[in-house]
């Protein structure tokens, strides 16, 4: 795993990079759109200050709208009996995969998210 860059990350940079990916949970705060907002307010605040956090703010953002959608194609199966065993894969996944991402954010790691559409580059 290698740093984001050859210069030397300070402990706030690393602390914002990592909460722009634990502010993912905020849908448990502020249903139906904390998920969202949660990245979006910690990215759109240090972004132009932190090279780590523009990039991992972006990358959050980008997990948690794919995650939208891939829930709202669950719920659409619901029906069909697909549904449910698709939601709760999507919902342990989203939360191994925030925790991970947090903790490599923490250390300076840049993490990208399998399976995350890329809206914002």
């Amino acid at each position: 795993m290698n740093s984001t860059t050859d210069r030397q990350l300070d402990t706030e940079e690393c602390t914002w990079a990592m909460i722009c990916h634990l502010s993912g949970f905020a849908l448990a705060v502020c249903p139906p759109v904390g998920h969202v907002l949660g990245p979006l307010l910690a990215w759109l605040l240090k972004r132009d200050e932190f090279p780590l956090v523009d990039d991992q703010g972006r990358e959050a953002l980008n997990f948690q709208l794919t995650m939208t959608l891939y829930f709202c194609g669950g719920f659409l199966l619901l029906r069909s009996g697909v549904g449910f065993p698709l939601l709760v894969s999507l919902g342990a996944w989203d939360i191994v995969a925030t925790i991970i991402a947090a903790a490599r954010a923490s250390r300076g790691v840049r993490f990208r998210y399998w399976l995350a559409i890329r809206f914002l580059k």
